[in-house]
C-alpha cells in the first residue's frame, strides 16, 4: 500500500474523524511536538498559581516525548513543585488479603518504569529544588480503586492526558475491547492480547506465563473526562489501530483507542509509518 501524501505533512491531517490527527515523520519528532504541549501545560499552570495534573502511560511509545521534555527542562529549567503525574495503570498479583501490585513481588512494574524513565530523567535533568516528590506520582489503588477518580476529580481534574494504543487489540491502559464508555478506575482482568503487547515492554519477564494476569486501571471514562487528551501511536505495528481511529467518529468498545473521539479536546498524533 503506497502512503497517502497527507503523511509527508507534518501539519493537520485530513481524516474520516472527527478529531484531527497529525502526522510527523518520526518518533522523534512526535516526542519534541507532544513535550512541547506537554511543558506548555506545565508553565501556563505555574504562570497562573494552579496546580497540574498529567495523565501519563508508561511503556514504549512515551518515550521519546519524556526524552524530549528532559532535554527541554534540562534547557529552560522550571519547578515541577505545582504537577502531579496520574498514572494510567498498575499490575497486580493475587494474594492472601486480595490484590496487591506486582513490583511487590519482585517483578518488572509501572512503578519501576515512571521512577526510572519519568521522575528519574526529569529531575535528572533539574537543579534539586525543582525535582518532583514521589508524593506526587499516583497510582490508582488496587483495594479502593472508585477513590482514584474521586482524588483526580477533588485536586482540580486532569489538565493533559498522554494516552497510546495497544497494537494489537486498540487497548488503553489495561482497558481492554468491550469497555465501557462509563467505565471508571478499577481491578481488570488482563486479555491475552495485552499481555503479548506488555511483554514487549517489560522483556526481562521472558514469556507470557509470566506476565501477571490482572491490573488496576484508570477507566475509559477517567480519561476523557480530562481537559486535553493526546493519543500516539508510531511505528508499522500501530498502522491497524491508527486505520481504526481514522475510520470511526466516536467511541467504538470493540477498540478503547477509539476514545480519542469523545474527548472535549483531543489530537491524534502518529509517524508517517504507522499512518501509511
Amino acid at each position: 500500500m503506497s502512503p497517502d501524501p497527507t503523511t509527508h505533512d507534518p501539519e493537520l491531517s485530513a481524516s474520516m474523524a472527527r478529531t484531527p490527527m497529525r502526522i510527523l515523520p518520526t518518533p522523534d519528532d512526535i516526542g519534541q511536538y507532544v513535550a512541547a504541549r506537554m511543558l506548555r501545560q506545565i508553565t501556563d499552570s505555574a504562570r497562573d498559581g494552579r496546580r497540574c495534573l498529567l495523565g501519563l502511560p508508561t511503556g514504549r511509545t512515551p518515550r521519546p516525548i519524556y526524552a524530549a521534555l528532559a532535554r527541554m527542562l534540562a534547557a529552560r529549567p522550571q519547578s515541577l513543585s505545582h504537577v502531579t503525574l496520574v498514572m494510567m495503570d498498575e499490575y497486580l498479583v493475587e494474594s492472601v488479603d486480595g490484590f496487591t501490585y506486582a513490583m511487590a513481588s519482585g517483578a518488572p512494574s509501572c512503578h519501576d518504569f515512571t521512577r526510572t524513565e519519568i521522575v528519574g530523567q526529569l529531575n535528572a535533568a533539574l537543579p534539586d529544588t525543582c525535582h518532583l516528590a514521589e508524593h506526587q506520582v499516583w497510582f490508582p489503588e488496587p483495594r479502593n480503586p472508585d477513590r482514584y477518580d474521586d482524588d483526580i476529580r477533588d485536586a482540580g481534574g486532569i489538565d493533559f492526558f498522554l494516552a497510546a494504543s495497544g497494537a494489537g487489540d486498540g487497548h488503553v491502559a489495561f482497558n481492554p475491547p468491550g469497555s465501557a464508555l462509563d467505565s471508571r478506575s478499577r481491578v481488570i482482568m488482563l486479555s491475552e492480547q495485552t499481555r503479548r503487547d506488555n511483554l514487549q515492554t517489560f522483556p526481562a519477564l521472558g514469556s507470557l506465563g509470566n506476565v501477571p494476569r490482572y491490573g488496576v486501571s484508570v477507566g475509559i471514562a477517567t480519561i476523557i473526562a480530562s481537559r486535553e487528551v493526546v493519543m500516539v501511536a508510531w511505528g508499522e505495528g500501530k498502522r491497524t489501530t491508527v486505520a481504526r481511529m481514522r475510520a470511526a467518529t466516536r467511541y467504538e468498545p470493540d477498540w478503547p483507542a477509539t476514545l480519542i473521539h469523545e474527548c472535549a479536546r483531543g489530537e491524534i498524533v502518529v509517524d508517517i509509518a504507522a499512518a501509511s
